[in-house]
């Protein structure tokens, strides 16, 4: 037997995010939403956030993105008018150079999926460098298919939580979640602040306990301050309407980050 056997792509994000944590501050999970703020900056953009964050999550636009703030929502609206298709993405991806020392992940609702064909995605996915998908409107009960279909070339199917799901289905959804388990921070949609209360994160403990893989925290995150609330709590932080805001404004994403978890 190989002693150095393959790893799949899903657990490289889980190694990233632990070891963040090991060096003694939460992971960063850095949003960026696909061909926004303009398609022709989307790549160095995406170097710029891959050099401070330990996992990229990037979102593919949709006209109906019923979990996202105004944020988001304007970045989805205006890449779309900008001409992204998901096909456009997953070239762009593919044909980067050096690739991205971070892994990938691409958060999408899953029409946009469907439409691509599950029977070619993970393929191409693969190809492109993508470890794994965040699928906020694909129910646990539905998603069979959809991680049977990212199961053959190693692709995490990341569940999400939130502080109103029930004790059993949260020891559930963190069971079957892969690389990490996307604990909510409210119900509701992105971009409000949040204030971690310590409801927050005795929740976030909870979350921890049953969870086998890293608890990233997101919704509102956008401070330092929150960020180092959260340290000891999560794994984690996933901090999207905020970055998408500097780079709406033109500023370094880089430097923004870095100043979050320093």
């Amino acid at each position: 037997m190989n002693a150095q056997a393959k790893v799949a792509p899903r657990d490289s994000i889980s190694t990233a995010i632990r070891g963040a944590a090991a060096s003694g501050r939460p992971a960063l999970v850095g949003f960026t939403t696909g061909g926004f703020p303009d398609r022709d900056r989307f790549v160095r953009d995406l170097r710029a956030i891959a050099a401070a964050a330990d996992v990229v999550e990037i979102g593919v636009p949709f006209s109906d993105p019923m979990a996202d703030g105004a944020t988001i929502q304007r970045a989805s609206f205006a890449s779309l008018k900008g001409g992204f298709t998901l096909p456009w993405l997953l070239g762009e991806l593919e044909g980067m150079r050096p690739r991205p020392r971070v892994p990938l992940l691409l958060m999408s609702y899953l029409n946009p999926l469907l439409a691509y064909g599950l029977n070619r995605l993970p393929d191409a996915a693969a190809k492109a460098g993508v470890c794994g998908f965040i699928i906020p409107d694909l129910p646990y009960e539905e998603s069979s298919e959809v991680r049977a279909a990212l199961d053959r070339v190693g692709l995490a199917l990341v569940q999400m939580v939130t502080p109103v799901t029930p004790a059993a289905r949260l020891r559930m959804l963190c069971e079957a979640s892969q690389g990490f388990v996307y604990a909510v921070t409210m119900t509701g949609t992105t971009g409000k602040s949040v204030a971690v209360p310590d409801e927050v994160l005795d929740y976030m403990d909870r979350v921890r306990v049953v969870s086998p893989v890293p608890v990233c925290a997101g919704f509102g995150i956008r401070t330092a301050e929150q960020v180092a609330r959260m340290h000891g709590h999560v794994d984690g932080v996933v901090v999207g309407s905020a970055l998408v805001e500097v780079l709406e404004r033109g500023e370094d994403p880089t430097a923004f980050l870095r100043a979050l978890a320093p």
